[in-house]
């Protein structure tokens, strides 16, 4: 069987195992150090992670590991530390004074579920519960292991990375033009923007999964350019699926980008051209990962499923 064909059971069984982990990191089991685990904030935070999802970026985490020869185990925990800080994202870009959502997977928001307070406060403690996870001994036994995990955590979300993205993008509407009109960026511009705010959590995953597994720094770059191309094919998909995808489909609103006039190549080099560009990343990540075989045919297969959610 293909590895297309068993993609969507394999993509299944490692969401259900990070989901687990999940589950395990969001108990109310106060732990060593803690005080005491609020039961509301813990009810609203497991609400927000355990909403579903497709865990992408886990799923490219694991298989980063498994294809460099490491073992599931740590880069399970590794791979549930960067759902709870892609999840806190998620939970935040949908408050009021950021994109205003009120579905997301199908169901409402945090905010809408719980309230403004509540979302704030759970994607707080979502965030610092990632870096508390992704230094725990369990992701590796060597601590400069876990420092190089933490500290690319730290500036794939941070400043650098989604948080700035984020920023940039708030920019870009005009949210902080006197006149409150749009701002007209350039292809590099855009290309900049989502590397940041998309594409550093995925390209993360990658290098996250060879750096678990003690992968060769050849390796390591090799993946890690697989993440960054396929990051921006992600983008690319994502806003495609905004023009022509159905919201009941999707399980959000579509149709918001061009309504708040947010900066996308689709909007910049119009539908075709979009999705040539996302067909061009496409080949160029699969050509990053020549050095491997089989090994690696989960990550090739991600790679098809992300750029198919766009067709």
């Amino acid at each position: 069987m293909s590895a297309d064909a068993l993609f969507p059971a394999r993509l299944a069984a490692v969401a259900e195992r990070i989901e687990t982990t999940l589950d395990r990191l969001l108990s109310d089991r106060v732990a060593a150090g803690e005080i005491a685990r609020p039961p509301r904030l813990m009810g609203a935070m497991r609400y927000g992670a355990m909403g579903g999802g497709k865990r992408l970026r886990p799923f490219l985490l694991v298989e980063s590991a498994l294809a460099c020869g490491g073992s599931e185990a740590g880069a399970l925990v590794a791979g549930a530390a960067l759902e709870l800080v892609h999840c806190y994202s998620l939970i935040h870009d949908d408050l009021p004074a950021m994109d205003d959502d009120d579905m997301r997977r199908g169901r409402p928001t945090l905010h809408k579920a719980f309230d403004e307070a509540a979302a704030i406060l759970a994607g707080d403690g979502m965030l610092t519960l990632a870096f508390d996870a992704m230094a725990s001994d369990e992701v590796h036994p060597d601590p400069a292991v876990r420092l190089r995990l933490v500290t690319g955590l730290a500036r794939a979300s941070g400043v650098g990375g989604m948080v700035g993205g984020q920023a940039l993008d708030l920019d870009a509407e005009g949210r902080n033009s006197p006149d409150g009109k749009p701002l007209v960026l350039g292809e590099d511009e855009i290309r900049i923007l989502q590397s940041m705010k998309t594409g550093a959590l995925l390209a993360f995953a990658t290098e996250a999964g060879a750096l678990v597994a003690g992968a060769s720094e050849e390796k390591r770059a090799a993946l890690l350019g697989f993440g960054k191309a396929l990051g921006a094919a992600f983008q690319i998909a994502d806003d495609i699926l905004d023009v022509e995808a159905d919201a009941a489909a999707l399980g959000k609103a579509t149709g918001k980008d061009a309504e708040r006039g947010k900066a996308t190549l689709v909007g910049r080099l119009g539908l075709a051209g979009a999705k040539a560009e996302r067909d061009r990343l496409a080949r160029v990540a699969l050509e990053t990962l020549a050095g491997f075989g089989e090994e690696a045919s989960m990550l090739r297969a991600a790679l098809r499923f992300t750029v198919e959610r766009g067709h």
